[in-house]
């Protein structure tokens, strides 16, 4: 299990996120450039300094840990909770270039993610941002050219990435149509017919024009993937009560049990971006097991399918997380696996086509160690069985 040593009374789901916040909020998180009333997180530990001045940001694991920074504030109150919220929203606007949007879509989503739950929660003053960052997922819909909405704006793949976050950000700022819609497209489009699981995407070819059916599949599975699409059902059932929301859901997480999860732990995607995959399909799964709520007879049990499955994986990469001297926790890419204490040694993480790969000790990422926290913050979601909308 790493360098760890466990104490006689093993510490609540709650109790677990708690350390993992300090741990990854103490060795990362910055001012913005130096400015006061700023938050923005190293992308990895230990991190050069000439590694720090080159400037490498990225700016969806930024929207993740802001995310992360929310679910602790609701799980465990503090005073200063919702300001570090604040500061972590202007530290990207300013790291972003005085702007809330880039060149992809499923960046823009995430971020509206969290800018819309800081809003709704914590009422910091960010409407503008969600509105700008919503209605480019509005804007971005283009059922004409195949989609769905791209992802990123230079070209026509459609891919999960982009729409599952999409369709909860509509679905959440009060657009039911387009989230029932978006829901529909993917149902009809991303599900593999063999195993049910969701593919990365779908792009046209020469000969396709805007017939989907024709579109070059792209089949890779990745846990993310699941993650958004089970949360947008979710949120289309929230607003419409309509049976196929749920009966989706339920094929998906038996998609998922038979064909995806190993021993019930979801399937490591190493570093970098992959680093995140497997945090944020638990984030959603514990949204099944929070927010599924209705008189669906099917739904208590998909609850408690989706809650022990998000347990199972927060008890493993605790299990399994290493511990420095100064007793920082450090989690691994891979949850069934015991994690290493990183050094700064090997290759660093680096941006090549639209992607980051690992650093050559994935534990570094920033975005390996907010999978971690997510799935202890998933389990304490579920522990102190609060609702994400209404709770």
């Amino acid at each position: 299990m790493g360098n760890v040593s466990k104490s006689s009374s093993e510490p609540t789901a709650n109790e677990r996120a708690a350390l993992a916040q300090e741990s990854i909020v103490d060795r990362n998180l910055a001012r913005a450039f130096g400015l006061p009333l700023t938050r923005i997180s190293r992308i990895a530990w230990p991190m050069p300094a000439y590694r720090q001045r080159k400037g490498m940001w990225h700016y969806w694991w930024q929207a993740h840990l802001t995310d992360l920074l929310i679910d602790a504030q609701l799980h465990r109150p503090s005073p200063d909770g919702a300001l570090t919220v604040n500061r972590m929203l202007r530290g990207i606007r300013i790291r972003n270039l005085g702007r809330w949007t880039n060149n992809y879509y499923d960046d823009m989503a995430w971020l509206g993610l969290a800018a819309e739950r800081a809003q709704r929660h914590f009422q910091l003053g960010r409407e503008g941002a969600v509105r700008v960052l919503t209605d480019r997922m509005l804007g971005s819909w283009i059922p004409q050219r195949g989609g769905g909405i791209p992802w990123r704006t230079m070209d026509l793949f459609f891919n999960a990435p982009a729409n599952g976050p999409a369709a909860i950000l509509v679905a959440r700022t009060g657009h039911t149509e387009r989230a029932v819609a978006m829901c529909d497209w993917l149902d009809a489009n991303l599900i593999d017919p063999t195993t049910h699981l969701v593919i990365d995407g779908i792009k046209p070819t020469a000969e396709s024009g805007s017939d989907t059916s024709k579109f070059e599949h792209v089949t890779a599975i990745y846990s993310y993937c699941q993650g958004v699409v089970l949360g947008a059902e979710v949120e289309a059932y929230r607003l419409t009560g309509e049976a196929r929301h749920v009966e989706r859901i339920a094929r998906l997480l038996d998609a998922v049990e038979h064909h995806h999860l190993r021993e019930n732990i979801i399937p490591s995607s190493g570093g970098g971006d992959g680093g995140l995959f497997s945090g944020v399909f638990a984030r959603y799964l514990a949204l099944v097991a929070t927010d599924l709520r209705g008189d669906h007879p099917d739904i208590p049990a998909l609850r408690e399918r989706a809650a022990t499955i998000a347990r199972a994986n927060a008890d493993a990469a605790w299990a399994n997380r290493a511990v420095d001297a100064s007793g920082r926790i450090f989690f691994g890419p891979d949850w069934a696996k015991p994690a290493q204490i990183p050094t700064a040694s090997g290759g660093d993480a680096e941006f090549v086509e639209g992607a980051v790969h690992s650093s050559k000790i994935p534990e570094r990422d920033l975005s390996v160690q907010l999978s971690g926290w997510m799935v202890l913050e998933a389990a304490a979601a579920v522990e102190l069985g609060r609702a994400e909308v209404g709770g």
